[in-house]
């Protein structure tokens, strides 16, 4: 019974604890949210801390690691040249601390 309880336990916090780990694929095609990064945080949608380590990415909230391999991402993002064909506005910050959400109607892209 303890090894059931135990297995439900890890399958409910590796749920939880999905990270948004990225990659950048080559070709707009293979995207599953388009991206333009701006030049000012005020004309983000989202504050985005690029994190050293996949374990320090958080669930949703602008923390994110960049995978070598497309296989480990969570999602697939393709960074295009003008602002007008983005599915996100992103701006990186320096700080932690100051990564999220500005738009939360966007949000439900990265899930």
């Amino acid at each position: 019974m303890k090894k059931i309880i135990l297995s439900i336990a890890l399958l409910i916090c590796s749920y939880l604890s999905k990270s948004q780990k990225l990659y950048s694929v080559d070709y707009e095609s293979q995207a599953d949210v388009k991206v333009f990064v701006v030049d000012y945080e005020s004309q983000a949608d989202l504050l985005v801390y690029k994190v050293k380590y996949s374990s320090q990415a958080g669930k949703n909230e602008g923390k994110w690691f960049f995978v070598d391999y497309e296989s480990q991402a969570d999602k697939k993002i393709y960074f295009v040249k003008y602002q007008s064909q983005a599915d996100l506005k992103i701006y990186f910050v320096d700080y932690e601390s100051q990564a999220g959400w500005k738009n939360n109607s966007k949000k439900h892209l990265l899930y």
